[in-house]
């Protein structure tokens, strides 16, 4: 229960806790601490304790409290001050005012590592310290770009030059959402709300756009040449009633999952479970030594091998029929909310807990984002357009409802409707919200006895 740092041993602080298990008796763990945090591991093997420190556990840390700040705020740098008190993992805000103007702020509290990229664990003896946390303001941020737009969608738009990259982070989503959404935006100069909903709501995918012509040269046989003659004049939009995206997200599923059996070494599986989409398209797009001695033939058999055993994969669950391989359905893409008591109930109450099935289109990679599982298990709940100049032309999506009683009818009214896509008014102003109220309750205290 002691560690060596800079040189002297220290104690650890160790708390005793009681932990209850139902029908079962209570066990007493001990919970030890460092100067570095918690320990979450020991290996008794080798005498080592491997501690986390989070920035995120500092005091004062708790990110809705920075989101009351900045729902104060008047002005930009006003919000970039609320931005600081926002201490979780990098995530973006965005600024607009009724001005027209613009802004981005990189946030999430940022420990600055001198000598180490805080990627692996690394001795606690006092040799690699945190420096500190990097100010708000030489994080990255950008005030009405010339472009006229900011685009985030979780990839990286962390300038190239900045000098602080060790301090911000390594890890990012696939560049596609967000190259979508400046595709889109690039593309015209003036956007209505109507716009701004199909954007939101987008699943054109950029990967199909990416894959689907390497595929077209290939040669198939049977039940695959009938389904890639499908995908010969395709829009590359997942549309749930769509059977061509039904046979394409197919496709993309077995190339991921055949990258990481051929790519990722044996001794890794077990660590590596995934690739991201992105890497694996530019290894398509430019093949190397890594599909054999010769390249190109290489590649072919690799999507030729994917295709057939995407198409095998959709007889199997959806049937001989290719008609029937609509992409939005409860045996492909679909949302289920599967309310968390749902399986301690009877029948009849877990009827109205859990909501759905119902079809779904996009993917992970679409701006409409649904997530990469048949069962729709991520993705936006709530989504919202904001009219800076009318409050109350405000648009929004969300599911399921309002109420978490079943009983409520504002339990699931939204469900059906979100997982259309459709939008309902958000009314900002008195008079607007009181014209659609369904109910109004007056809470007063009463007099204590």
């Amino acid at each position: 229960k002691q560690y060596l740092y800079k040189g002297k041993w220290e104690d650890m602080d160790v708390l005793t806790d009681t932990v209850h298990i139902k029908d079962k008796e209570s066990i007493t763990v001990d919970l030890a601490y460092t100067r570095h945090g918690p320990v979450v591991y020991v290996d008794s093997l080798h005498n080592k304790a491997y501690a986390v420190r989070c920035g995120w556990l500092e005091v004062g840390g708790a990110p809705y409290l920075a989101s009351l700040r900045m729902g104060q705020t008047k002005t930009w740098e006003e919000f970039r001050e609320a931005c600081s008190y926002s201490n979780i993992p990098g995530e973006n805000m965005i600024w607009a005012d009724r001005e027209g103007n613009i802004g981005w702020q990189a946030v999430g509290i940022t420990p600055i590592r001198p000598n180490f990229s805080g990627l692996v664990p690394v001795p606690g003896d006092g040799r690699y310290e945190w420096a500190g946390y990097l100010p708000i303001k030489e994080r990255p941020h950008a005030f009405n770009p010339l472009n006229g737009f900011i685009a985030t969608a979780n990839q990286n738009i962390i300038p190239q030059d900045y000098v602080h990259m060790n301090a911000v982070g390594y890890s990012w989503a696939d560049p596609f959402r967000g190259d979508r959404i400046n595709e889109v935006l690039r593309g015209g100069t003036k956007f209505t709300m109507d716009d701004m909903r199909e954007l939101q709501v987008d699943y054109l995918s950029i990967p199909a756009r990416q894959l689907i012509p390497l595929l077209m040269k290939l040669p198939f046989d049977g039940k695959s040449a009938e389904a890639k003659n499908r995908l010969a004049n395709w829009d590359y939009r997942l549309l749930s009633s769509s059977i061509e995206a039904a046979i394409y997200v197919a496709l993309e599923n077995e190339i991921k999952r055949l990258s990481v059996e051929l790519f990722v070494p044996t001794s890794a599986k077990e660590i590596i479970k995934s690739i991201q989409l992105g890497k694996i398209i530019s290894w398509l797009l430019n093949p190397d030594s890594r599909f054999g001695t010769n390249p190109d033939q290489g590649r072919d058999d690799f999507l030729i091998k994917a295709f057939d055993n995407a198409v095998a994969n959709l007889e199997q669950k959806l049937g001989e029929d290719m008609n029937h391989w609509q992409y939005g359905q409860e045996k492909f893409k679909h949302t289920y909310l599967e309310h968390p008591l749902s399986k301690l109930v009877n029948s009849n109450t877990r009827d109205k807990l859990d909501l759905g099935p119902l079809p779904r289109g996009g993917n992970g990679y679409t701006v409409g984002a649904t997530g990469n599982n048949d069962k729709q298990n991520h993705g936006a709940l709530f989504k919202i357009i904001v009219n800076t100049g009318d409050w109350d032309a405000t648009i929004a999506t969300s599911g399921p409802g309002q109420s978490g009683n079943p009983e409520s009818p504002f339990y699931s009214n939204l469900f059906d409707s979100w997982a259309k896509d459709d939008y309902f008014p958000v009314y900002y102003s008195r008079n607007k919200i009181e014209s659609v109220a369904a109910s109004k309750e007056i809470l007063a205290p009463t007099e204590r006895l």
